[in-house]
């Protein structure tokens, strides 16, 4: 294995936090705009702005 600089480790692991992050954050939107895509009949933005001015 070679050996890495101090420097390229502090890269590799801020690039691995900021991918942390974003798959953290960007999962459930995925999973969900990938179920809506999917689903039959499609659910229209106008019905889903409905259903979450109900949960507020």
């Amino acid at each position: 294995m070679p050996y890495l600089s101090e420097d390229n480790k502090d890269r590799i692991n801020g690039a691995c936090a900021v991918l942390k992050t974003i798959v953290h954050w960007g999962w459930v939107p995925v999973i969900l705009a990938i179920g809506f895509s999917q689903s039959n009949p499609k659910p229209s933005l106008i019905k889903l702005r409905t259903l979450l001015s109900y949960a507020g």
